[in-house]
């Protein structure tokens, strides 16, 4: 698998654009990086994309109540490989009841897979990461970009 980052520095200004766009306008988002294990299954049945990761298509598919809005946007070296990609939600009862379904389906994702998953909350904005079936809730961006190091460049 190729390494996002080392593959073009570019493509983290992109995310992060991106991120600040989708929080600071109170846009619901979810965001994987696939890693090692393949997330086949979740994008077979997703709409495919396989476009460059840049900022304006990743903010363009959250935009609320366009086709493409609801669902996962998987991500797999600098490519955008699909939108609309449902993942199984968490059995876990200890996640707080203000939590939503996004939430819910980034701890799900990140039980079954390796995949680093950014989340925005549609609520209130906040920005979180899932990860190894832990949620790291209302984080900073600053913070995003040390969760992108750490776990994809390997």
């Amino acid at each position: 698998i190729g390494n996002l980052f080392e593959e073009n520095s570019n493509q983290k200004i992109e995310l992060i654009k991106a991120v600040d766009y989708l929080t600071g306008n109170n846009i619901g988002a979810l965001i994987s990086f696939e890693k090692t294990t393949s997330l086949e299954e979740y994008i077979h049945s997703a709409y495919q994309i396989g476009a460059p990761l840049n900022s304006e298509l990743l903010t363009t598919i959250f935009y609320p109540n366009t086709p493409l809005h609801d669902g996962a946007v998987i991500i797999k070296g600098n490519q955008i490989i699909c939108a609309v990609a449902y993942y199984p939600s968490t059995e876990r009862l200890d996640i707080p009841k203000q939590l939503g379904s996004r939430h819910r389906a980034a701890i799900g994702i990140s039980e079954v897979s390796d995949a680093l998953t950014v989340v925005v909350s549609e609520q209130t904005g906040a920005l979180s990461v899932a990860v190894d079936g832990y949620l790291d809730l209302d984080i900073s961006k600053e913070s995003l970009l040390l969760y992108l190091e750490k776990h994809l460049q390997k």
